[in-house]
């Protein structure tokens, strides 16, 4: 089986480069290119040592030791690629998705793995000449799309993607924000040596071992399929689930920063007793991008699932539930998602000020037209307390 290692000749250059990953004092952080808490980079150490216990326990053919030293000389040796996360959507239309795909070219869920339209799989022939060894033939990149309005990229170009996500899906996107397409990325290598997978530092290794179980009559793999089974590409698609719901909470969290920003001055404008100048307008505006905004997070997404409905339809025996809380705690998504709430709760507070002052001005400027009708009342009565004492007093002058 053809693995992807570049090819070495000296036994020193494999020791120095093994000595050069080892000395390295900490991992680098995931790149996002908008800015949010960054607690992820230490999340990322910690579920290293948890993915390691729960590998130790999965792999009974390698002792610990040999499996610490496998990881390592993969992580030393192996191709570095990158796996990216787009979201450019609040949600995509997958059966449109799947027309624009197909009138493409492109074949959709080439390794049958049935979870249309929870996800729409296909391969994109990559040509980058940088990842790769000189002479080895173009291999091919896996995209998924997800409902959510996200999209995940393993191994494809960065102008590939931008054409995709900016261009081709738009027709499909509802309530699209293509001036704010959130993206969110890690890097990843393949170990043919193993059968499963999981995330070391920041780097996720995905089992390659090619089972002979794994290729059906019914299966059609792609060009390099000496590499690739279904239990990669199965693995992938839990990794990219994980990763597709960090980048729409880093949507919402953006949305969020912004809406706090706009609000900022009113408890300034409060501790100095002065009167807040907004308008009706403004009150509901908020009002209701906040009700928006909480909506999107606890009841018209799954951000908030614990097991998103994709891992029902899935294989249990793959463990792929695994996959996905391994991403789930390398980007701290609870730990957000719980964050995101407390701070929607101040907004909240926040918004319930703004509904008070307007019932306020609403209340007072019913009192002022109550009091308006009284006085042009009273302005009649007394006209006409007015006019029958005058006449009363006509008769009784004559």
């Amino acid at each position: 089986m053809a693995t992807r290692y570049q090819p070495f000749s000296s036994g020193s250059i494999l020791q120095k480069l093994q000595r050069e990953a080892e000395s390295e004092e900490a991992p680098k952080s995931p790149k996002r290119k908008h800015l949010r808490s960054p607690a992820g980079k230490n999340s990322l150490r910690r579920v290293a040592v948890e993915a390691q216990r729960s590998r130790d326990v999965k792999e009974t053919r390698s002792t610990p030791s040999e499996a610490s030293q496998s990881t390592t000389k993969v992580l030393a040796l192996a191709i570095r690629m990158t796996v990216t996360a787009y979201c450019a959507a609040e949600q995509y239309d997958i059966g449109r998705v799947a027309k624009i795909l197909k009138g493409a070219g492109h074949h959709l869920d080439p390794y049958e793995t049935g979870l249309y339209p929870q996800v729409v799989h296909t391969e994109i022939l990559n040509n980058t000449p940088s990842q790769r060894t000189e002479g080895a033939r173009p291999s091919t990149g896996d995209v998924f799309i997800f409902p959510s309005g996200t999209v995940v990229a393993w191994d494809v170009p960065e102008s590939t993607m931008s054409f995709l996500v900016g261009r081709s899906l738009s027709p499909a996107a509802q309530h699209p924000h293509p001036d704010q397409i959130e993206e969110e990325d890690l890097e990843y290598t393949e170990d043919p040596n193993r059968d499963v997978s999981a995330i070391r530092g920041d780097t996720i290794v995905i089992g390659t071992k090619t089972q002979p179980s794994d290729f059906s009559s019914s299966t059609k793999p792609s060009a390099d399929a000496d590499t690739r089974n279904i239990d990669t590409v199965l693995a992938k698609i839990a990794f990219s689930s994980g990763l597709a719901r960090s980048t729409k909470l880093a949507v919402l969290e953006t949305l969020l920063s912004s809406y706090l920003n706009s609000t900022s001055s009113i408890p300034r404008l409060l501790s100095l007793g002065g009167r807040l100048p907004f308008t009706r307008l403004f009150i509901l505006q908020k009002t209701g991008q906040l009700l928006s905004l909480r909506a999107q997070l606890n009841l018209y997404s799954e951000l908030t699932d614990s097991l998103p409905d994709l891992f029902w339809d899935s294989p249990h025996e793959k463990g792929l539930e695994g996959y996905y809380d391994m991403v789930g705690r390398a980007l701290d998504t609870n730990v957000r998602i719980k964050v995101l709430n407390e701070k929607m709760d101040y907004a909240q507070e926040i918004a319930s000020v703004l509904r008070q002052q307007l019932s306020e001005r609403h209340g007072v400027r019913l009192e002022w037209i109550i009091i308006l009708l009284i006085t042009v009342e009273v302005g009649f009565a007394i006209r006409q307390e007015v006019k029958e004492w005058r006449e009363r007093q006509g008769p009784a002058g004559a």
